[in-house]
């Protein structure tokens, strides 16, 4: 990660901090909000945010050898913090679009499901529905990955299956929503590509589409309804991971404020906002992604939270998310009872864009290892070892809890590790890309990920006290940060659905 950049986000947070109010004594009435932000970062729970919050800490340390740490996210210094449960009817392990259900609509479903019950007979309308037809309220749908993915679907949608893309697609222009923003749409001609473009649909519909920055910045709101695409997609069509970003280029909080800028109106608004690529680099046991993602969906909290410093007594912020995914946790094994987090900044790369800018060439060109090794210390600062290199840990007992050694943080690799990226190198170059089926072990190893990334990003996160332990989404329960009129609803821990109940009772809707 780019040292400038992380201590431009440093300065930012702290200068934000400052207009983050107290908490205040309740006013004896209560407050309405007529402006409503929602921001849901996907996959990411109490590990997610703690790990961001002691990483910047980490960077800052001050080499006294006594460790501080401050709450240095936006989302941490709301006057209020509740928890919220995430089953759904099919696991305790939820998906996204069950979990976006319930938060969108006070109902639990089936994993996968959108809006519907688990006969798939009743829909359900969303709160974003519901404060539109009801109250006016312009409505805002934002997301760093696929518009019609799960969890920004859930808001507009109501589908048996998330993968339903097209009618998903169709739904969002149906919808008449005033601004969706962030990745692309998902199969825009249909699963078979023989049906009419959505983009051409949403025209017809009334909606500007905006592929190009430029447009974006120029868009106004009496432009009416609009559909801003970022100008420079990843993978799968998403927005790029923010460590990815070139000098310019827009991210996740850019199109908040636009959005600000487009919905404000005397009657009111209603805007989500997810930070979709939190979840999949949680998948991909990519630390150093969740961590620059989730700071930059703390940074679009920062735009909503200068909004509210304007309209205090108006204005409802929430953060929360709709699962845990990857099952992250602050302690390794191998490093005991220690942490060396700021090895994470030696990662410059995300692992998406690793795949596809020297993995893809790797296998064309059957490039050697030893090339292999020299870009990946250049890009993650991970070293071969230079002689014989051997680790052990002490016995751990409920008496004894043994510090890791400081060598433990070092980047030079084990002579274990490093076997063990010779043999991810060797999978990954003879993998075809066609492979739908792994054996356990080698799931267990690399997931359905590339075995050489993945490697790359287990053995960094390791060696900085990091660890995961799935490919998928876990139970845990998440964070529901609230600031704002209503705020003192999101007290305490509820259930998932209460978050739809509380947004509800506060608004007055039926």
């Amino acid at each position: 990660m780019k040292a400038k950049k992380i201590s431009a986000l440093l300065l930012a947070a702290a200068m934000t901090a400052c207009a983050v109010p107290a908490q205040g004594a309740a006013a004896d009435e209560p407050k309405v909000p007529k402006y409503i932000f929602l921001f849901i970062g996907d996959g990411m729970s109490y590990p997610q945010v703690q790990t961001t919050n002691y990483y910047l800490n980490a960077i800052e340390d001050d080499g006294d050898d006594i460790l501080t740490s401050e709450s240095k996210l936006n989302m941490m210094k709301f006057p209020v913090a509740g928890s919220a449960q995430t089953y759904d009817s099919t696991s305790f392990c939820p998906d996204s679009a069950s979990t976006a259900t319930s938060i969108s609509t006070g109902h639990k479903t089936y994993s996968g499901t959108i809006n519907m019950d688990e006969k798939m007979e009743t829909s359900y309308e969303t709160i974003a529905e519901k404060l539109k037809k009801q109250l006016g309220y312009k409505v805002g749908i934002l997301s760093s990955v696929n518009l019609n993915h799960a969890t920004p679907a859930a808001f507009y949608a109501h589908q048996a299956s998330r993968n339903n893309y097209y009618e998903i697609g169709q739904e969002l222009i149906a919808s008449n929503f005033d601004y969706f923003a962030g990745g692309g749409l998902k199969k825009t001609t249909g699963s078979e590509g023989d049906q009419t473009d959505l983009y051409e649909l949403a025209q017809e519909a009334g909606y500007k589409v905006i592929k190009t920055k430029a447009e974006a910045e120029n868009l106004t709101a009496e432009d009416g309804k609009a559909i801003v695409i970022d100008e420079t997609l990843a993978d799968d069509d998403a927005m790029s991971y923010d460590m990815d970003l070139e000098d310019g280029e827009w991210g996740l909080s850019d199109y908040v404020e636009k959005g600000i800028e487009v919905l404000d109106n005397d009657t009111g608004f209603f805007m989500m906002v997810e930070g979709g690529k939190i979840d999949w680099a949680c998948h991909a046991n990519d630390a150093a992604a969740t961590i620059t993602d989730t700071v930059a969906m703390d940074e679009a909290v920062g735009k909503a939270v200068d909004f509210y410093n304007e309209h205090p007594d108006e204005t409802l912020i929430l953060v929360t998310g709709d699962h845990e995914t990857g099952g992250l946790t602050i302690g390794f094994a191998g490093t005991d009872y220690n942490t060396f987090l700021a090895n994470i900044s030696n990662q410059k790369i995300s692992y998406a864009k690793f795949d596809s800018d020297y993995v893809a060439a790797y296998k064309e060109n059957k490039t050697d290892f030893d090339t292999v090794m020299a870009d990946i210390t250049e890009l993650f600062g991970l070293q071969a070892p230079t002689g014989t290199t051997e680790s052990s840990n002490q016995a751990d007992s409920k008496d004894v809890h043994p510090e890791g050694e400081e060598d433990k943080g070092s980047l030079v690799m084990t002579d274990y590790e490093y076997q063990k990226l010779q043999n991810a190198y060797e999978e990954t170059m003879s993998r075809t890309g066609e492979e739908e089926e792994f054996g356990q072990e080698e799931y267990l190893m690399y997931g359905s990920y590339e075995p050489l990334t993945v490697t790359i990003t287990h053995i960094l996160n390791n060696k900085s006290g990091i660890n995961f332990a799935s490919y998928a989404h876990t139970g845990l329960p998440v964070e529901v940060f609230a600031m704002g009129a209503g705020q003192e609803q999101f007290e305490g821990y509820y259930d998932n659905t209460d978050i739809f109940n509380k947004v509800a009772a506060i608004t007055g809707v039926k």
